[in-house]
Formats: C-alpha cells, structure tokens, sequence
C-alpha cells in the first residue's frame, strides 16, 4: 500500500485531463471564491430606528427647556437608538456555472500533479482502528500531516484511524472540489479514485 508520485504522463495515461499552460487560473479563483462565499452565514443584523422597540414619543416639549429638539427616543444619534446603514440578513452565495467549476477542478489538479504533489496508490485502508497506525502511514509515505486522502469510498475502520488527525482529511472522489486540491501539502489518490476524477474532468 505504498503511495507513488502521480507524473504527468500517468495523469494522462489515466484519462486525466491535464492543462499543462495558463488556462484556467480565473476559473479557479471564482470557484475558491464562491465556495467561500456560500460559507457564509449572512446573519449579521441591526435595527432601524423604525425597527427599535422605544417609545415613539416626544422625549420632552419641543421649544423652552434649552435642550436641542428631540422627536423621538430611537433616534440613531441616541445610545440604544437604531442604527444608520447598518448589516442585513443577506445570501452571500455566488453562481458559478458548471463548465467553470469543472474548469476549475480540472486546472487545480492539473497544478498539483505537475508540482509532483500528488501520490497515488492502489488501494487505501487502515486495518486496525488506530490513530498511531494512521499518521505512520501518512508520514512514511506523504512525509507531511497535512495531506488530502481522496479515496472512492473508505471503510469504517479507517475512518475511525483518520477522525482525530486534523491536519489529515479523508474525501471521496464525488464529493472532493477545487479549494480542498489546494488546500493541502500533498494529496494522496487512491486508483479508483482517480479513475472517477478522470471522468469528472471529462464531463
């Protein structure tokens, strides 16, 4: 089970759509950008001075005390008042269309390979429920902690191996998109993983 670098000419042996010049890099930052965005709660909130729970009354008599006119207690000038422009409830989630983000996918693991970043094994999987068992796999062959395991799926057992390892992420190759490929040291790829990668860049 021992994880070899992925070279340009097995990416594309693969069926790895590999983009070896410049295109794709705007792609890949509006997708980065946009999975970002999406992560966004937008619940930020504040009130109006129509929105304040005060009372609408006149704090005191408009002229003969002295004091500057006052019309109302939710004034934004006043502590406890509303709150003049101030952050809405908001989507911040941008649309990117799917030619882009394949595009993009297509361009970070193209980054990857050519960097000599990308190892691949046959087969991927943990026998024993072990954390130490894990991170020696992932030291003795990646070298680094923080490593992206893409598999096609992964048992129960390893799973439970990886969980508490942070700086180590197992992904399925469906669900794995452009900002995890560029978000780790190095990037482990199990073969059947690879070969369905190869049909995502395709499609």
């Amino acid at each position: 089970m021992s994880a070899t670098v992925l070279s340009v000419e097995a990416a594309k042996a693969a069926k790895v759509a590999v983009i070896e010049n410049g295109i794709g890099t705007q792609a890949v930052h509006d997708v980065v950008v946009a999975l970002r965005a999406a992560r966004r709660s937008g619940t930020a909130s504040t009130k109006t001075k129509a929105e304040v729970n005060l009372s609408g009354s006149k704090p005191w008599r408009q002229k003969g005390t002295g004091r500057a006119r006052a019309g109302y207690k939710s004034s934004v000038v006043w502590t406890g008042g509303g709150v003049v422009f101030g952050p809405k409830y908001r989507d911040y989630s941008k649309k990117v269309t799917k030619s882009v983000r394949r595009l993009a996918l297509r361009k970070a693991l193209s980054s990857r390979i050519i960097a000599g970043d990308v190892l691949v094994v046959e087969n991927f999987a943990i026998l024993e429920p072990k954390t130490k068992t894990f991170v020696k796999w992932v030291q003795d062959n990646a070298g680094v902690e923080k490593t992206l395991i893409i598999g096609k799926d992964f048992d129960e057992t390893t799973f439970k191996a990886a969980r508490n390892v942070q700086p180590t992420r197992l992904i399925t190759a469906a669900e794995v998109n452009t900002e995890d490929l560029l978000a780790y040291k190095k990037i482990v790829i199990t073969q059947d993983a690879l070969n369905q990668l190869a049909e995502r860049t395709q499609k």
